[in-house]
């Protein structure tokens, strides 16, 4: 294990590569600064982190999901993730995993290791080696959210089966309560967890009020 200091950190959000197309990245700051760490995940790993903090419940468990009951079954704790290194552009972590009082340090992808710390509610770790190399103190806008984005109905409508209208043009206003209710049960079935967030949050929004 690496012996350097390290300091805790939180998911501030989930948006689009800028520089990547057809990946998106997960947004860590420190905690109680302003340093930032992006890291570019694909979106099979931004939708497993994406459905694990809106608490969504997939009809069939995700891969991390499968491996979180795996590793309760076998009474293995996950105490939290650390973010290891930077080399040649890649991020590693590790696991850090105890088994009848035995501590155990498991590689991971930073990716994979993120979508199970939200899982267990463990928290994020990074050496301050790794945000010394690719932290940055962002001052500008706030990156958006990956359940914010605009563009979530990908041919026009939620369900993606009209393919009548852009993406820009679909609207929330286009539908009841109760119509929101049975896409977002659509989506839901074919696993689309992005778009089931995005209309989530709208009937949350309406419950609510704002």
């Amino acid at each position: 294990m690496p012996h350097d200091k390290k300091v805790q950190m939180e998911i501030i959000a989930l948006s689009h590569s800028v520089t990547q197309s057809n990946n998106y990245a997960v947004v860590l700051q420190e905690k109680g600064k302003k340093r930032r760490l992006p890291i570019v995940i694909g979106g099979f790993e931004a939708q497993a982190i994406a459905v694990s903090i809106e608490r969504m419940r997939p009809n069939r468990p995700l891969t991390h999901d499968l491996f979180k009951n795996v590793m309760d079954t076998f009474h293995i704790r996950l105490e939290s993730i650390l973010i290891t290194d930077l080399k040649d552009g890649i991020f590693y972590a590790q696991l850090v995993c105890t088994q009848n009082g035995v501590t155990q340090y498991i590689d991971s992808r930073t990716s994979d290791a993120i979508a199970l710390a939200v899982r267990f509610g463990v928290p994020i770790f990074a050496n301050t080696s790794v945000l010394e190399e690719a932290g940055v103190t962002m001052e500008a806008e706030e990156p958006t959210p990956i359940t914010e984005r605009s563009d979530a109905g990908k041919e026009g409508d939620p369900t993606g089966k009209s393919g009548k209208k852009k993406k820009s043009d679909w609207s929330f206003e286009d539908y009841s309560n109760d119509e929101l209710q049975k896409i977002l049960q659509d989506v839901i079935e074919k696993e689309d967890y992005e778009k089931a967030a995005l209309i989530r949050d709208e009937i949350n929004r309406r419950k609510s009020g704002k």
